[in-house]
């Protein structure tokens, strides 16, 4: 896709943003399945929620710039996904795989949150507050979670080494 102007690296931007936002939503849906531990299961189910939140979110800030997501081939996503199924199949211990799956969830978030910066930023300078509204409610979920998730391992860690000290 040759891109001419501002706008079409905006609206490019903003399809990879939406398209890794639905297979990100389809991971977690998968690891609400096979995770075994309840915190990160319900975790991992409301990351599902507020996901489809942030799609009609993402739908409605196309709409105002009067645009449609683009058709990309996300190659870093898919690559993301084939080693972190290959990685967590190979770890045996369920505490490992639980920080695995939250350190990686964790990792792919922070992504996320550099590229929405940027689009708020772009969606400023071009006037268009709007979507920049939209695009910072966005954001403001995905830091909510990266934090959640945060103390989720900080919980974890703190529980190891609880029964580390005691044995």
């Amino acid at each position: 896709m040759a891109v001419k102007n501002p706008r079409e690296v905006f609206v490019l931007m903003l399809s990879a943003l939406r398209q890794g936002t639905e297979r990100a939503s389809n991971v977690f849906r998968e690891l609400s399945q096979i995770v075994q531990d309840p915190d990160v299961r319900d975790a991992l189910e409301a990351r599902v929620w507020l996901s489809d939140k942030i799609l009609a979110t993402q739908d409605e800030a196309f709409k105002l710039i009067g645009e449609k997501p683009a058709k990309l081939t996300d190659r870093l996503h898919e690559v993301f996904v084939e080693d972190f199924r290959r990685e967590l199949a190979e770890i045996q211990s369920p505490e490992a795989k639980r920080l695995y799956v939250l350190i990686q969830w964790n990792q792919l978030v922070h992504l996320r949150v550099g590229t929405y910066m940027a689009l708020v930023a772009a969606a400023d300078v071009t006037g268009n507050y709007g979507v920049g509204v939209l695009l910072e409610s966005c954001l403001a979920d995905e830091l909510a979670m990266v934090e959640r998730t945060r103390r989720i391992i900080r919980r974890i860690a703190e529980t190891r080494l609880g029964a580390a000290k005691t044995a």
